[in-house]
């Protein structure tokens, strides 16, 4: 089932993905051209999840190695889980523009699976952290990699206004191990790996997660991104496809088109 939050006659309601458009609560179903979509949740908090890919941790390491100044990427072969928040006003949802900001150099895509959070949740086992998830979405962690390298916290790197890319829908069904992650950037395939290849999968990530806070429900949890992460500029179009789950596509604008 895949849930979405829409601004209908001026409200925000929940509506469930019908054949022919949104259907809501009372059985009222709305065409796609009498809504505007949101992002599928309104979390108190985003988190991020670094290096949870062995290919990506691979690849930085070899622009490492080639000279280029990035966050230096770990040793070993399984590293400790890096954890980082990107502020709610950095969300937005499919279709939106993504804002290329005025004193950013280097802006990249990183296309993720997200999970979100059901219900309060604080101490829980892996285990226990299944019955803690709501659903799925495709989801862009944004980040400019300059400012990333150069600051002791990734605040600017990670939480510009549009940095934060998640829906469109709140998917139920949990992915197959072996679904795809898709990143597209004009058409083209930037980026490929499957659920399967995360270090820790997203209930471990949950649980790790609850010893330290309390999770609520619609906090969402990016869980990291394969192999493949690139450049973006204004006028590029990026895509995150995620068998299953979704298909989220926004274009990129620099910040004086936007404003």
């Amino acid at each position: 089932m895949k849930l979405a939050r829409i601004e209908y006659q001026g409200e925000v309601v929940s509506a469930t993905l019908g054949c022919n458009g949104y259907l809501l609560p009372d059985g009222t179903e709305l065409a796609d051209g009498e809504v505007r979509l949101l992002p599928p949740v309104a979390p108190g908090k985003i988190l991020g999840v670094g290096w949870n890919f062995p290919a990506h941790i691979k690849e930085m390491a070899d622009r490492t190695a080639a000279g280029q100044k990035i966050t230096e990427p770990p040793q070993e072969e399984v590293p400790p889980p890096i954890l980082f928040f990107k502020p709610s006003s950095s969300l937005v949802g499919h279709g939106e523009a993504i804002v290329y900001p005025l004193d950013a150099t280097r802006v990249e895509y990183e296309g993720e699976l997200a999970v979100v959070i059901a219900r309060e949740t604080r101490r829980v086992t892996p285990e226990e952290a299944e019955l803690a998830v709501w659903g799925w979405t495709c989801a862009n962690d944004v980040t400019e990699r300059d400012m990333q390298s150069a600051d002791k916290q990734w605040w600017r790197a990670k939480g510009y206004d549009t940095f934060a890319v998640a829906g469109p829908f709140v998917e139920t069904e949990t992915p197959s191990p072996e679904a795809w992650i898709r990143t597209r950037v004009n058409g083209h395939i930037r980026q490929e790996g499957q659920v399967r290849d995360m270090i820790r999968d997203p209930y471990t990530i949950i649980s790790l997660v609850s010893q330290a806070m309390t999770l609520y429900r619609g906090d969402l949890i990016m869980l990291g991104t394969p192999l493949g992460v690139g450049e973006l500029h204004p006028g590029d179009t990026v895509e995150v496809e995620i068998d299953g789950v979704g298909y989220l596509r926004n274009p990129v604008l620099a910040e004086e088109q936007a404003g």
